[in-house]
């Protein structure tokens, strides 16, 4: 028998290509003419070509659970020598109904070859859910539905004590014994009062293994993973998150298994109407995070908030240099911990170098066992005078959760030879400390000038001629113009809030405008990255909220705050959640990234017009 069946089966596929049938163009809907109130119904579209641009048809009163999920199906026969070839593409919904009638669903469409072919409509009667239907066992796999214990969701703290910037990881984990589809996050979140970073990327496949409780095996899968660092004291609460799954329930026994794997596989479940699909919302516990202050014995004067696990590295790049040479210091900090939120320390440089403003960099690595990286700060400096100079140790202190003390590290120690420059626009003048200035050496003798010079006019003086008088006028008007300027600036300066007002909407659309970069080019997680950090800054800036409050709830009142109209209000919410959890949703991902790019420009435009 196997035998046999292979050699058919190689027969079809060297006959496939060969085969050619004109066939009329048939595109119908098919399914069940009655079901009952929260019984799932399969609505198949079969087409008897290969056809395109498939569109589903209005599924207005009907819940969709699933699809569409397409399928293909050929065959050949070969009679009397003769030959006929048959293939159908089948587009599949599964449907459910929450109230009884008469329902209706519209006309799907496809093209085949350029020509637009549609569907007849359908009408299916929903009777009520209590009554009992047939033998068959479907109505009873409906009503016994999915319980609690067959599928949940569960978030999983690795501490539920911490301190002020110390790491909790929290996982969102979800437990399975019966087999689920479309995945798909409805609300997430909010960590009011922590500064959350994203432990796993959410393009990835969900990682799955397996466990038992209470003797029953479950599947199980991280569906999100975050590190929180606590920015406030106190009981810290973080709200449920929200997913919604497809389970699939069977309805009928299973069929006693074929030996032939040909008859096998056209047999299984997943062809027939066995299975019953059943939406089913899960939600996480809510958390409560105990965030004590740091200690007071024993904190070092320099302790400037650094949490965790550090190690403290310094170089330099050369210790012999001759005067008017710059010289780069840098030091690092790696480790694990609130890397993004510590100060590094600066090294006192003597009097006589010029030093630039310094230049921070950082490079984070998230895993399953949280934020880890290090932090670069280069300092550039510039020796004006000749001699040997000595940089002294930097301390750095951090707070270890572990150990529970602080901890110092102190960087290296450098001495710096300065040899005096070979620049001939040094010659006659001595470098001295800045409080003293330049002196010039031989002032009583002046060298005869060989080189070329210009005579002026006896008696001619720029003193009280039309020039001076003008220069004297135009410094005069300088100097109002630069004094206004600088008390306009400091003014600004002093009003954090005006200048992080005004310099939002510039910002928004600047990462804007890379986002849209990142979406021409399909980099989905650069361009949800940009997306969030373009509305989280806007909202940030326009109504001075500090990043660790930054919440669905914070945003809500300060836009209410500001006399918002509630349709916006709305709208930024919206946009908000749909940011955050877009890359959960199924779909197209061009088309959910143009969605949100669009969202994102009318929520920000509209927000302009109405706050002012």
């Amino acid at each position: 028998m196997k035998r046999k069946h292979i050699i058919q089966l190689l027969f079809v596929i060297l006959m496939l290509p060969m085969a050619t049938h004109a066939q009329e163009i048939i595109f119908k809907a098919m399914a069940k003419g009655e079901i009952r109130v929260g019984e799932t119904v399969q609505v198949v579209f079969e087409l008897n070509a290969e056809g395109e641009n498939f569109r589903g048809p209005d599924f207005a009163g009907w819940r969709v659970l699933n699809g569409p999920m397409s399928s293909t199906n050929s065959s050949i026969q070969v009679i009397n020598g003769k030959m006929s070839q048959s293939y159908t593409q089948s587009f599949t919904y599964i449907l459910s109904a929450d109230k009884e009638g008469t329902l209706t669903i519209g006309s799907a469409s496809v093209m085949v070859d350029g020509k637009k072919y549609t569907s007849e409509p359908l009408s299916i009667k929903v009777l009520a859910g209590n009554a009992q239907t047939g033998n068959n066992g479907r109505q009873q796999g409906v009503q016994q539905g999915v319980s609690d214990k067959d599928v949940f969701l569960k978030a999983i703290p690795n501490k539920t004590s911490a301190v002020i910037g110390e790491q909790v990881i929290v996982t969102y984990r979800i437990y399975t014994r019966v087999p689920i589809s479309s995945v798909n996050v409805s609300k997430l979140s909010s960590f009011g009062g922590f500064w959350m970073k994203n432990l796993l990327d959410d393009n990835d496949a969900l990682q799955q293994s397996t466990t038992t409780i209470d003797g029953e095996e479950y599947v199980v899968a991280d569906v999100r993973k975050v590190a929180l660092f606590p920015q406030k004291t106190g009981k810290l609460k973080i709200d449920p998150m929200e997913l919604e799954c497809v389970a699939q329930i069977r309805t009928q026994p299973d069929r006693r298994r074929s030996r032939d794997p040909f008859e096998s596989f056209f047999n299984d479940p997943f062809f027939n109407r066995g299975i019953s699909n059943v939406q089913k919302t899960l939600e996480s516990e809510a958390l409560e995070i105990n965030v004590q202050p740091l200690p007071t014995a024993g904190k070092p004067n320099n302790f400037t908030g650094a949490v965790g696990q550090f190690g403290l590295e310094s170089a330099i790049d050369r210790t012999n240099v001759k005067t008017n040479e710059a010289v780069n210091l840098s030091l690092t900090v790696s480790g694990t911990g609130n890397l993004e939120l510590i100060d590094l320390p600066r090294p006192v440089f003597p009097p006589d170098f010029e030093v630039y403003d310094p230049k921070s960099s950082t490079q984070l690595k998230t895993g399953a066992n949280g934020v880890s990286g290090s932090k670069k700060t280069e300092f550039l400096f510039i020796p004006r005078v000749p001699g040997d100079f000595t940089i002294d140790p930097v301390p750095f202190t951090y707070y270890d959760p572990v150990k529970k003390s602080y901890q110092t590290l102190l960087s290296k120690s450098f001495t710096i030879h300065v040899e005096k420059g070979d620049s001939n626009s040094q010659e006659g003048v001595v470098y001295a400390s800045p409080q003293e200035g330049v002196k010039y050496l031989g002032t009583d003798i002046r060298h005869i000038k060989t080189n070329h010079f210009n005579l002026t006019k006896a008696n001619s003086f720029f003193f009280a001629s039309s020039m001076y008088f003008t220069l004297i006028v135009l410094m005069i008007v300088v100097f109002f113009v630069a004094l206004f300027l600088v008390r306009k600036q400091n003014k600004l300066r002093q009003n954090q809030s005006l200048v992080r007002n005004k310099k939002a909407t510039k910002i928004a659309r600047k990462r804007l405008k890379e986002a849209h970069a990142f979406f021409k080019n399909k980099q989905q997680n650069e361009f949800y990255n940009e997306m969030s950090q373009a509305l989280w800054g806007y909202i940030a800036d326009k109504f001075y909220i500090q990043q660790s409050q930054l919440s669905i709830d914070s945003v809500t009142e300060a836009l209410i705050a500001k006399n918002t109209p509630q349709e916006l209000i709305e709208l930024f919410v919206q946009t908000l959640q749909n940011c955050e959890y877009a890359r959960f949703a199924p779909g197209e991902a061009g088309k959910k990234m143009e969605d949100l790019y669009q969202q994102g420009i009318e929520a920000i435009t509209k927000a302009e017009k109405m706050i002012k």
